[in-house]
């Protein structure tokens, strides 16, 4: 394969975490920590694979429109080398990076990534301000990034909830980057799917009582219309790293069709290549929602 600009090129944060990465034949397969990864040509939204990588030749690579990420295992990556769990969470932010960067690439439409449960404010008190500092100094960090790739961001969840600090600087980056028409970025913080359901039947309900809708006309529909998730197009794929084979009460409704993908790998360590391995995953799966596969219709 001809030397070609990789399709993540941009990626090189050298004062966070010593990953820098540039275009290179594909002559090495593992990626140590500062090690060049093999190249992979991006051509019309697709990548071509190596013969090393995954022992998939020319495979092309078609993201699904929609992924959602549950970022697990911060404090166990940190625990593992001795280091505080908020360290962990810090990491976890230089993941979050790349993986952003690497779905526009990719040319995925909606990115949502689970950063903060409802049951989360049940963590040590330290432990939920530094994430709280972190969500405020992290958002102000990325909005150059999250202007030049365009990327639109929504929240899923209730941040009128959170401090004021955070709060502002979550709304001040809504209002700088809600004219984007990239990908969506959807961070779900002081979130949790049971109240997200809650709050819409809630909301529909209300709405009957007053006599704005007629109880018979609701549907999917009318429920999906009252999430947050509302305009945005159900989850292809759910990624969760950790290893743990639970939702944990994310998108309980959204992903009543979506294909799983569950790596050990400890959220800091997941990267593009990590991305790759579960959209490769993704296109092996028979999506049937219901009906019958293909080889059973002939």
């Amino acid at each position: 394969m001809p030397q070609a600009e990789t399709a993540f090129s941009g990626l090189c944060d050298d004062d966070n975490g010593g990953r820098e990465w540039a275009s290179h034949h594909h002559g090495c397969i593992s990626r140590p920590m500062g090690q060049i990864p093999p190249t992979i040509h991006f051509e019309m939204r697709e990548f071509i694979m190596p013969e090393s990588i995954n022992g998939a030749v020319d495979q092309p690579l078609v993201p699904p429109r929609h992924i959602a990420i549950i970022m697990d295992g911060n404090g166990r990556w940190a625990t593992s080398r001795g280091l505080a769990r908020t360290e962990g969470h810090k990491a976890g932010i230089v993941s979050l990076r790349e993986i952003i960067t690497a779905c526009v690439r990719l040319g995925v439409d909606v990115l949502s990534a689970y950063a903060f449960s409802t049951e989360n404010w049940n963590r040590p008190q330290h432990e939920v301000n530094v994430l709280m500092h972190l969500f405020a100094k992290t958002f102000i960090d990325e909005l150059p990034l999250l202007k030049r790739e365009n990327v639109r961001v929504v929240f899923l969840g209730d941040i009128s909830a959170l401090p004021k600090k955070t709060r502002d600087v979550f709304e001040r980056g809504l209002a700088e980057c809600a004219d984007h028409t990239g990908m969506t970025l959807a961070l779900a913080v002081n979130y949790g799917a049971r109240a997200e359901i809650t709050r819409a039947v809630r909301q529909i309900a209300l709405d009957a009582a007053a006599g704005k809708i007629d109880p018979a006309a609701i549907d999917d529909d009318m429920v999906a219309s009252h999430l947050y998730t509302a305009g945005l197009p159900d989850p292809e794929l759910v990624i969760r790293t950790s290893g743990e084979l639970r939702l944990s009460n994310y998108l309980l409704w959204q992903v009543a069709y979506s294909e799983f993908y569950v790596t050990d790998t400890y959220w800091p360590d997941f990267d593009r290549w990590g991305l790759v391995d579960a959209i490769l995953a993704y296109q092996g799966r028979d999506r049937r929602f219901g009906g019958l596969s293909k080889t059973e219709e002939a």
